[in-house]
């Protein structure tokens, strides 16, 4: 991990972040069955089938409704602008 993510990581460590992150992508419509108050962040480090050990970006769980979401927060910080990435 780049020095430079180890803000950005805690930063999104706080549930009350990530639900104002949610709230501000996501369709009100939508949003209004997330249950926010139980926002539970997930274990993102595990070991891959051929035995090399890995750690994701930040995942979190939330209740939507009845069902169980799974959120991965895939963030990609960069120092300087790369024009072959959609905008």
């Amino acid at each position: 991990m780049n020095d430079s993510d180890h803000p950005y990581k805690q930063l999104f460590s706080h549930p009350e972040v990530i639900a104002d992150l949610i709230k501000g992508f996501l369709d009100p419509r939508l949003a209004a069955d997330c249950d926010f108050t139980r926002l539970e962040r997930c274990n993102g480090s595990y070991v891959t089938d051929d035995l090399r050990e890995r750690e994701d970006d930040i995942i979190w769980r939330i209740r939507y409704g009845d069902r169980t979401l799974i959120l991965y927060l895939l963030i990609e910080f960069q120092s300087r602008p790369d024009h072959s990435m959609p905008g």
